[in-house]
C-alpha cells in the first residue's frame, strides 16, 4: 500500500477547487508526480500552476466531463502515453470530483436525479474503467479513492438523489476493496460532511428561494460547522497511508453512523423528526 507518495505518480478529478484543489497541492509538497481533471479549466490551470510552484512534476491534465466516458479514455490514453514503457499506470486515483443538488421528490427534475448518477456515480466509474486496470497489470499495488459522503451513509432530508449516487459509490468501493486486495491496491472511500467548499456556497436546493432569510440563516449555520478543504486533504492522506477503507472528515459523522448501525429505531424517530425540522425550515415554494 501507499506509505510515501514521493515519486507516486497520482490521479486527481475535480481538481480545480476544494477538496480536489487542497489534495492535490499537498500531494504536490510531497514529491508526487501529477496528473489532474477538471472540467473548470481556468481553476484547473491554477491548480497546475500552484503545484508547479510547489515544485511538483503535473506530467497531465486536461479539463474534462468525467461523466463523458469518451473524454476519459482519451485523457487515460493521454497519460498512460506520457508515462510509457511496457506496462504503464498511475500509482494512485482519487475519484473527487462531483457534484449536488437538494430537493423533495416533488421538486427534483429527471434532470437533477440523471446529473447526479452522471457525475457522482457514472463518473467515478468511468475512471475506474480507464485506469484501474493498468495497475492491476503493473503490478506495483498502489489506491483507489472514493470520495462519496456523509449523505452516503445515513437518511440527509432532501438528499434522494445525491444519495443514491453517493450510496452506489460507497457500495462500489467496497466490493473493490475486496476485488482488488489480491493486487495489492488499496480501496478507501471519504465520507465527509460539512466542508468549506464553492459548492455548499452554490448548491441548488430546488423549489427553495435561496435569498430568503431563513434559507441563507440555515446555509450560515452548515457552513459553521464546516471543515476547511485542507483538513480534509490532510485525513485523505493519512487514511490512505493507512489503509483504511472509511476516511472520516470530522468525528460527528463517525458518530452518527455508529448510532445508525447499533440503534436503529431511535435513529429512525430521530431522522423522521430531523427531516421536519429540515423542511418548516426551508420552507418549500411549493408542497414537497
Amino acid at each position: 500500500m501507499v506509505q510515501s507518495y514521493a515519486g507516486k505518480r497520482c490521479l486527481l478529478t475535480g481538481a480545480a477547487s476544494g477538496i480536489g484543489r487542497a489534495t492535490a497541492l499537498k500531494l504536490a509538497a510531497d514529491g508526487a508526480e501529477l496528473f489532474l481533471t477538471d472540467r473548470n479549466a481556468e481553476g484547473l490551470a491554477e491548480t497546475v500552476a500552484d503545484a508547479r510552484a510547489l515544485g511538483a512534476t503535473v506530467s497531465g491534465h486536461r479539463a474534462l466531463d468525467i461523466s463523458d466516458y469518451d473524454e476519459v479514455a482519451a485523457f487515460a490514453a493521454e497519460v498512460h502515453d506520457a508515462i510509457g514503457g511496457p506496462t504503464p499506470a498511475v500509482d494512485v486515483v482519487m475519484n473527487i470530483a462531483g457534484i449536488s443538488a437538494w430537493g423533495t421528490v416533488s421538486h427534483l427534475t429527471h434532470q437533477h436525479w440523471e446529473s447526479m448518477i452522471s457525475v457522482n456515480l457514472m463518473g467515478p466509474i468511468h475512471v475506474i474503467e480507464n485506469f484501474v486496470p493498468a495497475m492491476v497489470l503493473a503490478r506495483r499495488g498502489g489506491h483507489v479513492v472514493n470520495v462519496s459522503s456523509a449523505a452516503g451513509l445515513v437518511a440527509l432530508p432532501w438528499h434522494a438523489a445525491y444519495s443514491a449516487s453517493k450510496y452506489g459509490l460507497r457500495g462500489l468501493s467496497e466490493v473493490l476493496r475486496f476485488d482488488l486486495a489480491r493486487h495489492r491496491i488499496g480501496v478507501s472511500v471519504v465520507v465527509p460532511g460539512a466542508v468549506k467548499t464553492p459548492m455548499v456556497q452554490s448548491v441548488d436546493i430546488v423549489g427553495v428561494d435561496r435569498e430568503h432569510p431563513q434559507v441563507q440563516k440555515w446555509v450560515e449555520r452548515f457552513s459553521g460547522h464546516a471543515v476547511s478543504p485542507e483538513v480534509v486533504a490532510d485525513k485523505i492522506l493519512r487514511g490512505v497511508a493507512r489503509n483504511r477503507y472509511l476516511i472520516y472528515t470530522s468525528h460527528d459523522i463517525r458518530a452518527f453512523y455508529a448510532f445508525k448501525r447499533v440503534a436503529w429505531w431511535p435513529y429512525s424517530v430521530a431522522m423522521r423528526r430531523v427531516n421536519v425540522i429540515f423542511t418548516r425550515a426551508l420552507r418549500p415554494s411549493k408542497t414537497g
